[in-house]
């Protein structure tokens, strides 16, 4: 039984679904976390049928959505883990390099702009580097949080909700960790430092944005 709630945000999706095509993107509905798990696994890994993949950090696609288990699990691909456990700093980032030339990658984005803009903002730019370029395919989560109005809107949701939340999450002594709120920092452990806003998808249908119909990640 869906609510009034669920009803405004399934059409308002479709039209930012609409709009993510009309720009290049791949972009599909999924009305909760089952069904975009069951798309992922289903649909989209047998049609791309992927010999490596790679991921982002991104609490949607890692923790909420329970997909990197289920990769980590699987035998059909060779999964590039720069977050596993027991690595040093080096080996991951080596990882993360290697990631970019993934046939697949899959992580979140912070903000999709209703007219199909995405806008991330990234640490050392791993993640960003690979939605731009590099892996051949690129998978994206995005909970209805996400969606807001206005490039300006993305930009100060990003540094004001996004960041602080994954700096409390990744322990970081930043001052946003401790109040809640950007200071636009020098913080040796600032991770607000690559921006990106893709405004097309080229080569067309390179990124496949999923949007679901709960609120996911930060």
């Amino acid at each position: 039984m869906t609510t009034p709630l669920h009803d405004f945000w399934s059409k308002k999706l479709e039209k930012v679904q609409a709009a993510l095509i009309s720009r290049g993107f791949m972009a599909s509905v999924a009305q909760d976390a089952q069904e975009a798990k069951a798309l992922f696994m289903a649909d989209i890994m047998p049609r791309i049928q992927p010999e490596t993949i790679a991921f982002g950090g991104s609490v949607t696609f890692m923790n909420e959505l329970g997909l990197l288990d289920i990769l980590r699990s699987q035998n059909a691909a060779t999964l590039i883990d720069a977050y596993a456990q027991g690595i040093s700093q080096e080996q991951a980032y080596e990882l993360r390099r290697r990631s970019l030339l993934a046939d697949l990658f899959v992580t979140g984005t912070n903000a999709v702009v209703s007219n199909g803009v995405l806008v991330n903002l990234d640490g050392v730019g791993n993640r960003v580097a690979a939605i731009t370029f590099g892996p051949k395919r690129v998978v994206l989560f995005v909970g209805r949080n996400k969606i807001v109005e206005s490039l300006d809107e993305a930009i100060s949701r990003i540094r004001n909700i996004a960041a602080p939340a994954n700096a409390v999450r990744l322990k970081r002594k930043t001052p946003c960790a401790a109040s809640g709120v950007c200071a636009d920092c020098k913080s040796p452990e600032r991770i607000c430092n690559q921006w990106s806003v893709l405004v097309r998808c080229a080569p067309v249908n390179r990124i496949h944005v999923v949007l679901i119909n709960e609120d996911m990640g930060y």
